[in-house]
């Protein structure tokens, strides 16, 4: 049994992936499912089993045709997970099948990767950033005039409850989401400001780039003596730290900055756009 950080017993998960024919033991097929394995790491959860299907594209209703979805089904009753991860998005409608053959969490690619970005959030931008990006995710999943929403009519001014309840949700959502904007434009201005600052000065700035986990911030450490938190799990680092280094007589500035992956969400890449504007405003 492994245990989390405080003591509790972590959750376990199986992977489910789509991969295209012939990929069996490739290494791009290995290192999607590693990947997707480190992910499920850094979101405090055991990868106990994995179900792979090989086709062109996945079902458009499950995302698992019926016999894969069995077989998936049969590898968290024994692993006795409580969690299906799978390695692409899901749309609403694939949820609520691959939910409805399991009975478990099911958790898609974006979905897990928010999960460990909102665990790795530690200053008030970070956690803005990542509130901005579930909110944009939570909007596309609000669902109208399925299941769990009832219409009782159709046709002008005949919108039942279930329909009304939809648009306040998501007028609540677009609110949020307008909120958060303007809070992370105004400290982006404020680092626009200090940016300025640097460039008067004339000390050119260099960003560590590239992806996550790859040592960035173990790099920014040994070069200006910084105490940048480092760990051997993906996104440990998601808030841009600026420290000073001097080298033949000449000083610089070193930007850590937050790290790329494969398939990125663009939600993220949004939500983020100020912080990852470092790397672009970089002289290095």
């Amino acid at each position: 049994m492994t245990l989390g950080p405080d003591g509790s017993e972590r959750a376990k998960a199986v992977i489910f992936a789509v991969m295209p024919p012939g990929a069996e033991e490739s290494r791009e097929e290995r290192d999607r499912m590693a990947e997707i394995g480190e992910l499920i790491g850094s979101a405090e959860m055991d990868v106990v089993g994995q179900v792979v299907q090989h086709k062109h594209k996945p079902d458009p209703r499950a995302y698992l045709g019926p016999g894969k979805l069995q077989d998936l089904r049969a590898a968290v009753t024994e692993s006795a997970a409580t969690c299906a991860v799978c390695e692409d998005d899901l749309s609403p409608a694939q949820v609520a099948a691959v939910l409805d053959a399991l009975d478990v969490d099911v958790l898609d690619r974006t979905e897990l990767i928010l999960s460990v970005f909102s665990r790795h959030a530690r200053s008030l931008e970070g956690r803005l950033q990542v509130d901005l990006a579930q909110l944009q995710y939570e909007l596309t999943r609000v669902r109208g005039q399925g299941h769990v929403m009832s219409r009782l009519g159709a046709g002008t001014d005949m919108r039942g409850p279930g329909e009304q309840k939809l648009e306040v949700d998501r007028r609540v959502i677009r609110q949020r989401i307008q909120a958060l904007r303007g809070r992370i434009e105004r400290m982006a201005r404020t680092r626009r400001t200090q940016r300025a600052r640097r460039v008067r000065a004339d000390l050119p700035l260099i960003a560590l780039a590239g992806y996550t986990n790859a040592g960035k911030s173990t790099l920014l450490n040994a070069l200006t003596a910084a105490d940048v938190s480092v760990a051997d799990r993906l996104f440990e680092t998601l808030d841009p730290t600026t420290r000073s280094f001097r080298y033949r007589d000449r000083d610089y500035l070193v930007t850590d900055t937050v790290g790329f992956i494969r398939k990125l969400p663009h939600l993220l890449v949004d939500a983020f756009a100020s912080t990852l504007e470092e790397t672009r405003m970089a002289d290095l």
